[in-house]
């Protein structure tokens, strides 16, 4: 019979090819959803970078922060407005955006990473001019304001804090090259042009579902694997739709730009990250192209 020590052992020996293949590589996290707004889920992520970063891989964390943002417009009594999707970001949005993310989100994670034993470093898009950006236009005919489209990627600082031993934790609020600016961009965006400049071996985006799912409303159709020549026909059936479709869209940009792999996962389920980069069973949607 086999006890929990020995259990325990197993799952250790379990991860250590995943610990061989991926020691010095880089890996991109985006981090939203429950996981952030969630304790125990908090916790986990927390929990993971840290152990990434003891195993010698080098995780990068890039943060969105929408229910914090929320609840400090609500209280100076500024309306939150959404146009296809997307905040419409004005002045003074634009002004609690970056305070919101730079500041409290940010140096909340990075002060939770380093209570708990790991080294981190606070990061934003303005940090070495890491991200660029012009103002959105998305060719629609609407305004939204401060809201950017990357356009260039200067990893350096990010490099630059891996090389020093520190978990980068990133917030994606851009410099703006077309005004005297910051700009507020989409995360997922910023998360996979960023891995595709640090030449990620993946990016990882957690979701509060459970990846891609063939059947809408059953979890247990899954979808563990998508070659990126898929996505055009998932989508035709309408098996990729809504809120996913960005997400995947993301994912296919990373893969195209050289990344290997792209994982939609659970953000709901702890320590989600361990079990899809540690584990035979792996976690989500792995998006990736197949041949080639």
């Amino acid at each position: 019979m086999i006890n929990n020590n020995q259990l325990r052992a197993q799952t250790l020996v379990e991860a250590l090819p995943y610990i061989q293949e991926f020691t010095g590589k880089v890996v991109v996290i985006k981090y939203g959803g429950n996981a952030m707004i969630n304790e125990e889920l908090f916790d986990a992520v927390i929990e993971d970078m840290i152990l990434l970063q003891l195993v010698g891989i080098h995780a990068v964390l890039v943060h969105g922060g929408g229910p914090e943002i929320n609840e400090m417009l609500d209280k100076l009594s500024i309306e939150s407005k959404f146009v296809n999707g997307l905040r419409y970001t004005d002045k003074e949005t634009m002004d609690v955006v970056q305070s919101i993310l730079c500041g409290k989100v940010n140096k909340d994670l990075v002060s939770t990473i380093v209570r708990k034993g790991g080294s981190a470093i606070g990061l934003c898009g303005l940090d070495g001019k890491l991200l660029e950006a012009k103002k959105l236009d998305k060719g629609d005919g609407e305004d939204y304001g401060y809201v950017g489209d990357v356009t260039k990627v200067n990893p350096e600082v990010v490099l630059q804090a891996i090389g020093d031993g520190q978990i980068p934790v990133i917030a994606t609020v851009a410099y703006g090259v077309d005004s005297d600016t910051a700009y507020n961009t989409n995360a997922d965006t910023a998360a996979a042009q960023l891995a595709v400049a640090l030449g990620a071996e993946k990016l990882i985006i957690l979701t509060n579902t459970r990846g891609v799912l063939r059947e809408k409303d059953n979890e247990n159709s899954l979808i563990q694997k998508i070659d990126v020549d898929e996505i055009e026909s998932l989508r035709e059936k309408g098996v990729i739709e809504g809120g996913m479709i960005p997400k995947i869209e993301c994912c296919a940009t990373a893969i195209s730009g050289g990344v290997k792999r792209a994982h939609i996962l659970d953000g709901r389920i702890a320590h989600s990250i361990l079990v899809e980069m540690l584990t035979d069973e792996g976690a989500g949607t792995m998006i990736c192209l197949f041949r080639g």
